[in-house]
């Protein structure tokens, strides 16, 4: 394999702009529909080092996400939709912050 791809898994709207950056799209219009793509996605970790996910999404479908919270590969990393944020990317990092350091610093 000559290099890991990175994933965008959201609604169009959100995550068509990706396509121009190179990043494989999958438009998902429900959680559970998401859910199943990252599954087949995560599955693949000798393909996809990174699965950016919606926050939209990922608050129906947050048992899924804590599965691969501690893999290395494929990281799975919440940004926000073209609806803005809820703040559920940042809360992830922050307990990312907080588990690799011990201290809350974000």
């Amino acid at each position: 394999m000559n290099g890991y791809k990175i994933a965008v898994i959201g609604d169009k709207n959100s995550v068509n702009g990706f396509k121009a950056l190179g990043l494989d799209v999958f438009s998902a219009e429900s959680s559970e529909e998401a859910k199943g793509m990252l599954h087949r996605l995560a599955k693949e970790s000798d393909l996809y080092a990174i699965i950016y996910i919606t926050e939209e999404l990922a608050q129906g479908m947050m048992d899924e996400i804590n599965r691969h919270k501690d893999d290395v590969v494929p990281a799975v990393i919440l940004i926000p939709s073209r609806n803005g944020s809820l703040g559920l990317g940042m809360s992830a990092l922050s307990s990312a912050v907080e588990r690799a350091v011990g201290s809350g610093i974000l």
